[in-house]
């Protein structure tokens, strides 16, 4: 049996909605490498959700005038519609305010405390003067004590990467309202991540084939760990379950501490609500399988560090030793894979400051192949990238619709028009075998560059697929073999294959426009599934919510190169993309104009 695969994907804030920054560091390549490990025949479980808890969504609310789970509602609608437009095939998208999810990160939480890794301490904690509400060390920024960066967050600096406590920051502000914090006494529960120094060094010193953006701001981390707090003075989050603390109206759960727990959460939920309760442990217990983590750099820390220490506490394996907790031994991520960000004009993708391009208006007016496309072959995969429209009008115009779209339809025109379907190959001559075999090596190539997450790389070999067939077109000319029939029709059929065998890689890029050319191929049925929304009921309570899922086994689309068949009649296509004018690379549309 192929090798079990889980996906986990970065839980998108649901205090707005997402714009093509958040999409580039998690949604797009999570997918990308989902359905490419689905066509290679490997069991997948792809999960994540809607972050729904801590203090910015209490702001939010305040701010829209209503309650925390009115927010909630809201914003989990509005990205489970983004993310199911763009295609990605989770099998469960949930969200953290279930009572599965509670029960989950109570169940963790129980068992690292019972292993010795959560200790109690007083600290100074921030607090907004004006309201009383407490702020995450994520929502106040100052000057780096370190390395004097005037950017530096409450719990870390991303310039030198060390952990920070708010009260060191120097000239301390509110990210919320600019105001001075104060600061005052507060008994919290930590992560005593001191306690995993050798396991989590040992762990990171294996991983020699993660990007190195990713290890090497790991490993530096490592040298000098503190505890960090793992709940809140907040009244909107998972409850602690200890005494004194359960019922403590102002004692959470800190929202990154829950969140990270969510992917064995919706794991769970997905393994309950397919009436098989265990079939979750497939993906989280077997040794031989593999997990995947996908999210911006912004979020290495928790994932490459944090997430794996929590999991170390929980079986028993952190420095102090211990036992496995309820849900056995968890394995640790297999790779972190971590995206830089997507800039527009040099600046960071930022709703606070008018700098974003919503998903929503993007995928009305383009629809979503023409964005996953961009994203992974000219995203951040290991640099910061900066978005403009005239680059994404180029690519567009010139490999989607010249190259691509193009070869699609003369080829399958000129059959048409001339055997209204597959034509019959006589004699391959060496220029056809040359073209046949590059396409079918390319399964090699594309596939290995995508099992390794190298989206950019993988999307650059199948295009050059694609521009090695235009090319044999553009030598052969077959509209001009008018009295050489067996050799137009060969160099049709060679032409066609390579069209059937380009589709294919190209399907975890451009899925939708994929299942478009297998029906102009003659094809019927499902080429590549795409992800539906269902209203389900909470498993745990008497409430209802959106989730996204789909049938994904089902589609037909394999990583291999098959046979077109001989005779099948074909279909007229109609342009796969359409043609953007040049001036949108000069103004930008008119929701999300070019500011100069």
């Amino acid at each position: 049996m192929s090798t079990p695969v889980l996906a986990a994907v970065a839980w998108p804030y649901a205090n707005g909605p997402r714009h093509i920054g958040h999409v580039s560091g998690f949604g797009v390549p999570s997918d990308l490498f989902a359905r490419y490990m689905r066509m290679s025949g490997h069991p997948v479980l792809m999960v994540s959700g809607s972050d729904e808890h801590g203090t910015p969504i209490a702001v939010q609310a305040e701010k829209e005038g209503v309650s925390p789970r009115e927010l909630v509602d809201k914003y989990h609608g509005v990205i489970t519609e983004d993310m199911r437009g763009l295609g990605v095939t989770y099998d469960l998208f949930t969200r953290t305010t279930t009572g599965n999810h509670y029960k989950v990160v109570q169940e963790l939480f129980l068992s690292l405390y019972k292993n010795g890794y959560v200790i109690a301490k007083t600290e100074m904690g921030a607090i907004s003067p004006s309201t009383g509400r407490t702020l995450p060390d994520r929502f106040i920024e100052g000057t780096c004590p370190i390395c004097g960066y005037d950017g530096a967050r409450g719990d870390q600096c991303d310039n030198c990467g060390n952990q920070l406590d708010p009260i060191e920051l120097k000239n301390p502000k509110s990210r919320i309202n600019g105001e001075t914090p104060k600061f005052v006494e507060t008994e919290h529960l930590f992560l005593d991540l001191p306690a995993f120094t050798n396991s989590i060094g040992a762990y990171l010193g294996s991983k020699s084939d993660w990007r190195p953006n990713v290890v090497n701001f790991t490993k530096n981390l490592v040298k000098d760990l503190r505890p960090r707090a793992i709940t809140r003075d907040i009244d909107w989050g998972v409850p602690v379950p200890l005494d004194g603390w359960r019922d403590a109206p102002l004692k959470r759960f800190y929202v990154w501490f829950d969140a990270v727990i969510g992917y064995l959460s919706a794991s769970v939920e997905w393994a309950r609500r397919s009436g098989e309760p265990d079939a979750w442990q497939q993906f989280w217990t077997d040794p031989s399988s593999e997990s995947y983590y996908f999210m911006g750099k912004d979020n290495i820390v928790f994932h490459a560090l944090i997430w794996p220490a929590l999991l170390q506490g929980q079986n028993g394996a952190g420095d102090k030793g211990g036992e496995p907790g309820s849900f056995g031994t968890l394995n640790l991520p297999t790779e972190v894979v971590s995206s830089e960000y997507l800039t527009m004009s040099g600046s960071k993708f930022s709703s606070s400051r008018g700098q974003v391009i919503y998903v929503q208006d993007f995928l009305r007016e383009f629809g979503p192949d023409m964005l996953r496309y961009f994203i992974s072959v000219a995203g951040p995969e290991n640099q910061d990238t900066d978005f403009t429209w005239d680059e994404f009008v180029r690519r567009s115009n010139f490999e989607l619709a010249n190259e691509w779209g193009n070869l699609v339809n003369r080829s399958i025109n000129l059959a048409v028009k001339n055997n209204g379907g597959v034509p019959k190959p006589t004699a391959i001559q060496p220029a056809d075998q040359e073209l046949l075999n590059t396409a079918k090596a390319a399964f090699d190539t594309v596939g290995g560059h995508l099992r390794r997450n190298r989206f950019k790389q993988g999307a650059t070999e199948a295009m050059r697929v694609v521009g090695a067939a235009n090319k044999y077109l553009s030598d052969q000319e077959p509209w001009k073999l008018k009295e050489d029939t067996d050799r137009r029709d060969t160099v049709l059929y060679t032409a066609l294959q390579v069209v059937k065998d380009a589709n294919t890689l190209l399907t975890p890029f451009l899925p939708h426009a994929a299942q478009k050319v297998h029906e102009a191929l003659g094809g019927t049925g499902v080429w590549a599934s795409q992800p539906e929304i269902r209203e389900v009921t909470d498993l745990d309570r008497d409430e209802k919510y959106p989730i996204i899922t789909g049938a994904y086994a089902a589609e037909q689309a394999k990583w291999e190169s098959t046979p077109i068949e001989v005779g099948k009649p074909l279909v007229k296509p109609t342009p796969l993309f359409p043609k953007l004018e040049p001036s949108l690379g000069e103004t930008g549309p008119e929701w999300a104009p070019i500011v100069k």
